[in-house]
């Protein structure tokens, strides 16, 4: 059972493809002196276990899958970072969130109160 409709995770996986792009490292180096180089993890696999520990709000470890580490995501994940896809997807994700339904932050507001408890409840 997948974690969320088709509808709403393949459009989004559409545009992260295009912003990661294909030049990300080959699937293995055939030019490794042991010529015993493990394959790379496809991207859909890493991206769906982002996913779901996104919507999980746990760690990797509990969405890691035996094809793909807990590791393999956050490494993936740190690099992706480097290279500026997360904020480009973030762009692209209130931009369409503003073509839909608009976004005006003028509108929002933000409430919040850091001090202590009463009686430390």
């Amino acid at each position: 059972m997948p974690l969320l409709p088709a509808s709403l995770i393949e459009p989004l996986w559409v545009e992260f493809a295009a912003l990661i792009g294909t030049a990300d490292r080959p699937e293995y180096n055939p030019a490794h002196p042991l010529g015993c180089h493990r394959r790379r993890v496809e991207v859909r696999v890493v991206f769906d276990g982002v996913i779901a520990a996104q919507l999980h709000g746990s760690g990797y470890e509990r969405v890691a899958v035996p094809g793909c580490s807990d590791r393999t995501i956050r490494r993936r994940l740190a690099h992706w970072a480097d290279r500026g896809v997360t904020q480009a997807l973030l762009r692209t994700a209130l931009a369409s969130y503003d073509r839909m339904l608009g976004l005006n932050p003028e509108n929002l507001s933000v409430d919040g109160s850091i001090t202590k408890s009463p009686c430390g409840g």
